[in-house]
């Protein structure tokens, strides 16, 4: 709780305790406050699933032709990509031909076709492919649908990682398949700061919000993501919307449709699951956890991170990067305080190894703390309010994709000192890095032009420039 001392000396007996009492107000509001609550003001709109007949969905033509291509980096340092795909018609080829922007000889991998089950839906065959020892900032094109109806696509390989390496990652969340989702992919697409990745902070298709889970929603999703994940890696993070546990229906294996049809490098890292895994990507050491898997002391996701974050080599990948779903500081009334007991269990393992961001979703909205911990507090000691710390985290909300449940429109008030910028708004970020010290942060809302910056942040590298880089310091 703030507080503020007021001599009454100074105001004399004859002021009126009216005054007093507005003057201790005003005192209250310049040490209590947090950051900026936006005065923007979306339009207040239901938002609206876009139609399964829209182009977005689009099926490919042609017999068995693939569908829902997506790729994501295939092991830790960037030189492989999993290619992955969906065929309807019969299983076809799990092959992949692919060659460099630069050579003529075609080069092939095969991978592994696989089906599943969910209530009354059977799965099309999906596809995933590992296509290994690639070339390091390379433009690589690949064929898939060898032997029936082929189509190509292209990606670019990271540099080669380093400590000076440039690299930008755009960011997405909670994105859905509605007219806003379209708007976010089309913004994010189209920023003229070009995203080379996307690290995805989790819930990607929201087909559990359909009846019985209606998996024809994956379907779609994938379809409609295809126009920019068959191109560029997204960093897949776990989200509560890819649980999909329905003992109602017979559905008691969680994550069962996610994990059929997203595939992560996780075992690079020694990860025992798909669900927590780490990568570096040029001058960035990523590590992706799981709010919805056990977390506590002793299971194998604790015992994976407490080995995981020791071995980050700050001299070689100096930027620090944490994904999650649910956020750990977040002054919204959806989904307050789900994340306390993730954040009680790690926090302090954050702040020793100085994380530099750490990205969440799960709230519909944006939002962005300043550089705080809350790792004192014991229980008995009272030591429980956040408190500003340069060797923490930003926390990043970045949930704001545009799916179907809305906006998270009501905030806790009055903004809490640890909430640097907030606002109910559909949008993507964009982090680019610079070098082994400087990274430049900026939002977009669906609603600016696509050059337009609605909150932007110059990062200060933890290990390398350990300055105060929160936006109250900064010109």
């Amino acid at each position: 709780m703030c507080r503020q001392k007021v001599k009454m000396g100074l105001f004399g007996s004859s002021l009126s305790s009216s005054l007093i009492a507005v003057i201790l107000v005003l005192s209250l509001a310049v040490v209590c406050h947090g950051g900026k609550t936006s005065t923007f003001v979306r339009k207040v709109e239901k938002t609206i699933d876009m139609p399964l007949n829209s182009d977005v969905f689009k099926v490919p033509p042609g017999y068995n032709a693939p569908q829902q291509v997506h790729i994501t980096q295939g092991d830790h340092v960037g030189e492989a990509m999993i290619i992955s795909w969906v065929t309807v018609d019969e299983p076809g080829s799990s092959k992949v031909v692919f060659w460099s922007e630069n050579s003529k000889e075609k080069r092939h991998a095969k991978g592994k076709v696989s089906t599943y089950k969910y209530y009354n839906y059977k799965s099309g065959f999906i596809h995933h492919t590992t296509i290994r020892n690639l070339k390091f900032n390379t433009k690589y094109y690949y064929v898939v649908g060898i032997g029936h109806t082929t189509r190509q696509f292209w990606f670019v390989t990271p540099p080669e990682v380093g400590p000076d390496v440039p690299y930008t990652f755009g960011l997405i969340g909670d994105l859905g398949q509605s007219y806003d989702s379209n708007r976010t992919l089309t913004h994010y697409e189209l920023n003229p700061q070009k995203g080379k990745t996307v690290l995805f902070v989790g819930d990607l298709s929201y087909a559990d919000n359909y009846p019985n889970h209606d998996n024809n929603r994956w379907d779609s999703w994938g379809r409609f993501a295809e126009r920019s994940v068959a191109y560029q890696p997204w960093i897949w993070t776990a989200g509560n919307h890819e649980i999909d546990y329905e003992p109602s229906i017979g559905e008691t294996k969680p994550f069962k449709p996610y994990s059929h049809r997203y595939h992560v490098p996780f075992k690079a890292s020694n990860s025992t699951e798909p669900f927590w895994y780490s990568i570096k990507r040029a001058s960035a050491y990523i590590i992706v956890l799981s709010s919805y898997s056990a977390y506590g002391k002793y299971t194998p996701q604790y015992k994976w991170l407490e080995e995981e974050l020791p071995k980050v080599n700050r001299t070689e990948t100096p930027w620090l990067i944490v994904l999650m779903h649910s956020p750990w500081y977040n002054s919204y009334n959806y989904h307050f305080l789900e994340g306390e007991t993730m954040r009680v269990m790690y926090e302090a393992w954050f702040v020793k190894y100085k994380v530099d961001v750490v990205f969440a979703g799960h709230v519909h909205a944006y939002e962005r703390s300043e550089r705080v911990s809350n790792i004192a507090y014991n229980v008995v000691n009272g030591i429980c309010t956040p408190i500003k710390d340069q060797s923490a985290p930003v926390y990043i909300t970045i949930g704001d994709g545009g799916n179907l449940e809305g906006l998270a429109t009501n905030m806790t008030e009055p903004q809490p000192p640890y909430s640097a910028y907030r606002e109910a708004s559909f949008g993507h970020a964009i982090f680019d890095i610079k070098n082994r010290t400087h990274a430049y942060y900026s939002w977009h809302r669906n609603q600016d032009g696509y050059a337009v910056e609605a909150d932007t942040m110059w990062f200060f590298n933890r290990y390398n420039h350990p300055v105060d880089d929160s936006t109250s310091t900064q010109s």
